[in-house]
């Protein structure tokens, strides 16, 4: 008969749930200022090669923990202090006028100042060819022409094409859109 002390026992294997939170920890530690980016990513992959507890430990030694009573009056005063743009936000998307989306149409629905357009704009920040909105496998495109004001989905501007769908709001240069079904 043997004893447990003549075999080599490790540690147990560790979890995913542990890497996840040391993760957590830096990245927190990146975003608040107190991680470089290069720090960030060695750690990061020590991380993910760390076989005891007490080397994942190692990576976070420095790092201040926060104490669930301080997240959760940290979280309280972001929600608190987004409130009145999200509310701005709300009661300008019910006033914006909506942009019916074409049914049936042959091609792309052509959008800017210039008279051939499908939907002419005669806002000054509206470029003669602003924008096309065309159907695309069952789903709807926007697609800025190159635009001098630029083209926005949900206030995030339009780098060549995005899809975009019922209830979006949709700039061309300073005049906005909600998009709805026609």
């Amino acid at each position: 008969m043997t004893s447990a002390f003549e075999f080599n026992t490790y540690p147990a294997r560790l979890s995913d749930a542990d890497r996840d939170k040391v993760l957590e920890v830096l990245r927190d530690g990146v975003v608040k200022g107190r991680l470089s980016h290069d720090t960030f990513v060695r750690r990061m992959e020590l991380a993910l090669v760390a076989r005891r507890a007490d080397e994942l430990a190692a990576l976070t030694a420095d790092l201040p923990r926060e104490s669930a009573f301080s997240r959760m009056v940290f979280g309280a005063v972001e929600a608190v202090s987004g409130f009145p743009a999200r509310l701005r936000r709300a009661w300008q998307a019910e006033r914006l006028p909506k942009l019916l989306l074409p049914h049936g149409m042959g091609g792309p629905l052509r959008i800017g100042r210039d008279p051939v357009n499908g939907l002419r704009l005669t806002h000054e920040t509206v470029s003669r060819v602003h924008a096309e909105l065309s159907r695309q496998g069952g789903m709807w495109v926007l697609t800025d022409l190159g635009s001098t004001n630029g083209t926005t989905v949900n206030g995030r501007r339009v780098i060549g094409a995005a899809l975009v769908r019922e209830g979006d709001q949709v700039g061309f240069g300073h005049v906005t859109f909600r998009l709805a079904a026609g």
